[in-house]
């Protein structure tokens, strides 16, 4: 079976939800047969010449670095690469790429596609930009073999909006780690001055419907000048709203360590007294499964992406809400942190079951 992957930046450890998602499937679909080919961008990529990747082939294909022309660009530019390539499936992730489906059935591929969330909802999009992420949602929609929906609520949306009878239902997954060594994770704490369990974290991406601007000002109204507050992450391209983020977070006494992963992210996550997702807008956040992966005490603001996650009620805020959020903060840190959510990841989010559903999504198009 030959995968042919359009939609994502590349992998390995490139930021990015759609990437995490990528980074872990796509591997564990070649252990199970599969012939995978991600088809990344340039300037994100490791390097500009194709490589591999725990057995997935990635191809780095030359695309701008555009906000509001870049996925469009790199969708198109794939149409012959993967023509040539004679895949039996492409898959599409997200709904900007999904506008591309019917000119790759044309092409005669059968197609599938990963709706990761309403695009046209993130705050940085301009009433075109919003028209044309609409207008990509229904032709994916229309014209794909197959849907695949990570949240109850998009394949609500989709059945309701469209009509939509062909969506499979497969959930976003995240790895449980063992613990880093304490030598480890005290390297990677002095590195950002940072003390176990004092401090709060959040991670994402310095775009506007993150929230991180309602985080810094909760954080300033709760008052806690013992307790940091750790916000890791860059945006993908410099935005007034970035460098304004910036400004108002240094300000604040906010550590911002940029984009970290690897042992440098698990030590800061492992080490965290409390987790807070502000977004106005996700589809469902990996950066939210993984600190229940590591057990932390959560707070999220009440999206629908974040409250079908079942965390209990006391977890959400209104969204947008700074003295609830600034409550929040100071009721969390005080509570005990008896919780058990690794038991959720466990049931509910596990990588090796998502693949096997992934498989099966894909041998019933063929």
């Amino acid at each position: 079976m030959k995968i042919a992957v359009v939609g994502t930046r590349g992998i390995p450890d490139i930021m990015g939800g759609i990437e995490t998602h990528c980074q872990e499937l796509y591997p564990r679909l070649v252990s199970r047969g599969a012939e995978v080919v991600i088809f990344g961008r340039k300037g994100y990529t490791k390097q500009d010449s194709p490589y591999e990747y725990r057995g997935v082939k990635i191809v780095p294909v030359a695309t701008p670095r555009s906000a509001g022309m870049e996925a469009f660009v790199h969708t198109f530019r794939c149409l012959p690469k993967v023509w040539r390539m004679h895949p039996d499936i492409v898959h599409l992730h997200a709904i900007g790429p999904a506008f591309a489906a019917p000119f790759y059935r044309l092409i005669g591929c059968k197609v599938i596609y990963t709706h990761h969330g309403q695009d046209y909802n993130r705050a940085k999009w301009g009433h075109l930009a919003k028209t044309v992420l609409r207008l990509s949602e229904r032709v994916g929609t229309l014209f794909s073999n197959r849907v695949i929906v990570i949240s109850k609520y998009l394949e609500q949306w989709l059945q309701k909006k469209y009509g939509c009878k062909k969506t499979v239902f497969i959930r976003n997954g995240v790895n449980v780690s063992e613990r880093l060594n304490e030598e480890t994770s005290r390297k990677w704490l002095e590195k950002h001055g940072l003390q176990g369990k004092k401090y709060i974290f959040a991670l994402g991406r310095f775009v506007e419907e993150k929230g991180f601007h309602d985080l810094i000002d909760a954080y300033q109204k709760a008052d806690m000048p013992d307790v940091s507050l750790v916000i890791a992450g860059t945006a993908d391209q410099e935005s007034a709203y970035s460098r304004g983020l910036r400004e108002k977070a240094k300000a604040a006494g906010v550590i911002m360590p940029g984009f970290i992963f690897g042992e440098e992210l698990q030590a800061v996550f492992e080490n965290a007294s409390l987790f807070v997702i502000p977004s106005y807008h996700e589809g469902l956040p990996i950066a939210l499964l993984e600190a229940l992966s590591y057990n932390l005490d959560v707070i999220a603001s009440d999206i629908p992406a974040n409250t079908e996650v079942p965390l209990p009620e006391y977890s959400f805020y209104k969204t947008g809400d700074v003295e609830a959020l600034a409550e929040k903060l100071k009721d969390h840190l005080k509570a005990s942190g008896s919780q058990n959510y690794k038991k959720i990841v466990e049931e509910y989010y596990n990588w090796d079951v998502i693949a096997d559903q992934t498989m099966e999504a894909y041998r019933a198009m063929l």
